[in-house]
């Protein structure tokens, strides 16, 4: 509990994973929390989209990875996610669409799991098994010790489990050679690698600890909340209410105000300005060092954000459609072209690309309830290299790639049934999210982008202002945003109980 004797008041920017974490942690510790949202529904990229026939769509997220992080969220105010929301544990996890009759379904079960393997490559079920024991350990250190340091100074590492197993972390071995040791085929060579987009780089360029990853997607399995995404974050609000939150919506924050050093006031809408002890920002980094506070107070000049490496952004498209689609799953990655090639148009050669992969979505196949009967909800999603001109007709030229592909996958005519069709890109992330060049998922996960190489989580000029979310520490995806928010509050709270 704070020491003084009045409750400080926290003004908490952005209202997505990271936001609503940090809000439940400083207002279940004694504060007062008013969290301030630029758009007309909670939820950051989490958003839902709800269409006037029937269908409703996760904006963003879709991925239910790591079910302990989302459980000791709640655990640590009482409760558990099912006091909430019901989750399905998904069989097939997921299908990798190789080619035309090529598809590989990723089973639940980790028997058949091992037969997938030596079907594919004789031997590799054992290979498997030694892979997977060192991602359990790198899951168990990295998960859940390496992401709760806020990365400030680094005497944090001063850790046994840490130091003596910095060997078994594999920071300073690639992933893409990592893998290659235990895998020679190319599909699980593929298999292996594709959390990695998760993370927003190559795999040649991320360090092997996240083989953390491919623990989380095969062992702890794929889930899906029904209702989707933001059945999540309506419960994590839920949780930040009870504990005392206000939340502001279409409430953008224009501006931050500094007295004597400290920031003192959240500037709103008609220049209305609110007095606060402390801020913490959940919303886009880059945005409020840029716009909210100015050149005199950032921690990072553009120079330094130029020479950033993002993990890409996404071209998307919301469809509802008139019928089913039997050959789809529910979650669905068409590598079908070359990975090698669509990377480096992203992350060397930023283009839009010439052969893209993609990624489909059909939450209707788990939730009756996401579109009409009879109907499916499809989310596709195509990576893309942040920062390039974005326009309709671009849009357009890749869905009619896409959907061909796609089409010739489930032999089934699909556009003519779609009855609702709504395209999200560059333009929109900047729009609704202040995105830095439209980035949908935060930095690479490189290893100069690592932990403490990361945007500091505390400003360096302004001592009662902090931040979190995707583009700091720990990194991009829910359950490090959720971690985010947690380590950023103990931040801030620390700097209060110390005053």
């Amino acid at each position: 509990m704070p020491k003084q004797n009045t409750q400080p008041k926290v003004a908490v920017i952005g209202s997505g994973f990271a936001g609503l974490s940090a809000a439940a942690h400083l207002a279940k510790a004694g504060y007062l929390v008013d969290v301030y949202e630029k758009n007309d529904t909670i939820g950051g990229r989490a958003r839902q989209l709800k269409t006037d026939n029937g269908y409703v769509f996760d904006m963003g997220p879709s991925w239910y990875w790591m079910p302990d992080v989302f459980d000791k969220f709640f655990n640590e105010f009482g409760y558990q996610p099912s006091d909430f929301f019901e989750l399905t544990k998904l069989d097939p996890g997921f299908s990798i669409v190789f080619g035309e009759n090529d598809v590989v379904n990723i089973p639940d079960d980790p028997i058949a799991l091992d037969e997938l393997f030596e079907s594919i490559e004789k031997g590799s079920a054992k290979q498997l098994a030694a892979f997977m024991k060192e991602a359990e350990y790198k899951y168990n250190v990295g998960m859940k010790k390496l992401v709760y340091k806020p990365g400030l100074s680094f005497t944090e590492f001063i850790d046994l489990d840490i130091i003596t197993g910095v060997f078994k972390l594999q920071l300073f071995q690639s992933f893409s050679q990592h893998v290659k040791k235990y895998f020679k085929h190319p599909k699980l060579i593929a298999l292996m690698e594709f959390p990695i987009l998760f993370l927003g780089a190559t795999a040649e360029n991320t360090p092997a600890l996240y083989s953390l990853m491919n623990y989380a997607g095969l062992k702890l399995g794929t889930w899906y909340p029904k209702g989707g995404f933001s059945a999540i974050i309506n419960a994590m609000k839920k949780v930040a209410e009870k504990q005392g939150v206000n939340f502001y919506t279409n409430e953008p924050v224009l501006k931050i105000n500094v007295t004597n050093k400290k920031v003192s006031q959240v500037v709103l809408a008609n220049k209305k300005a609110k007095d606060y002890d402390a801020i913490l920002a959940a919303a886009d980094y880059h945005h409020v060092e840029n716009v909210l506070l100015g050149n005199d107070y950032r921690n990072y000049d553009e120079k330094y954000w130029n020479k950033r490496l993002l993990a890409p952004s996404s071209l998307i498209f919301y469809l509802g459609v008139t019928k089913k689609i039997n050959k789809l799953e529910h979650h669905n990655l068409f590598f079908d072209e070359d990975l090698k090639v669509h990377a480096n148009e992203i992350y060397h050669e930023p283009q839009w690309p010439s052969k893209p992969l993609f990624y489909v979505c059909c939450t209707s196949k788990t939730d009756d309830d996401v579109a009409p009967k009879g109907h499916e909800n499809i989310f596709v999603l195509m990576p893309l290299a942040t920062g390039l001109k974005d326009t309709e007709e671009l849009r357009e030229q890749y869905f009619e790639m896409i959907m061909e592909r796609l089409e010739k996958h489930t032999s089934e005519a699909i556009r003519p049934h779609i009855d609702y069709k709504k395209s999200y890109c560059i333009k929109d992330f900047v729009n609704d999210y202040n995105s830095y060049k439209g980035n949908a998922y935060g930095l690479a996960n490189t290893l100069m982008q690592t932990a403490n190489l990361k945007p500091s989580i505390k400003n360096k000029k302004l001592n009662n202002l902090f931040y979190a979310g995707q583009l700091t520490v720990p990194g991009p995806g829910v359950p490090p945003s959720i971690i985010s928010g947690k380590v950023a509050a103990l931040q801030l709270r620390n700097y209060i109980d110390n005053l």
